[in-house]
């Protein structure tokens, strides 16, 4: 995923204090965009759009790879409804369709950027971590972030 320019009005907020009572409605809205998130599909989608820009529906699941058509359909309406990907349907015959990212599709992208900033930076660490504990060791992160 291309690296993103911060989003100034979430550099805002990152800098206020956290707050005392969490909003129940945005837990359950944050709560529901990582379990959509967490899908592989609509990352994957996401980075083929944010990568290629606007793509057909058939180079949009060779641009993700090994995705079956009702998974990419799934997922693409999912991300359609959640306002994350654009549908054009183009009135010619044969009909095709296009998808785009939304601006608040790019604007996840951005968001994603920093997990994979820090999956960069942290990677010799998880590396360090995971030999441990496959040799069986104590898993202890402060030791393996010692060695780093």
């Amino acid at each position: 995923m291309r690296r993103a320019a911060p989003d100034p009005r979430i550099e805002v907020q990152r800098r206020e204090p956290i707050p005392n009572e969490i909003d129940p409605v945005i837990e359950a809205l944050v709560n529901d965009i990582i379990a959509k998130v967490a899908d592989k599909w609509t990352m994957l989608i996401l980075e083929a759009l944010d990568e290629h820009g606007t793509l057909r529906f058939t180079q949009l699941g060779k641009a993700v790879g090994r995705i079956s058509q009702k998974m990419l359909t799934q997922t693409v309406r999912q991300m359609e409804r959640d306002g994350l990907v654009r549908r054009t349907v183009h009135p010619v015959i044969p009909p095709h369709v296009d998808y785009t990212l939304t601006p608040l599709g790019q604007s996840l992208g951005a968001a994603f950027c920093g997990v994979w900033i820090w999956a960069e930076t942290h990677h010799g660490e998880i590396e360090r971590a995971r030999r441990a504990f496959a040799a069986g060791e104590a898993h202890d992160v402060s030791a393996c972030a010692e060695g780093s």
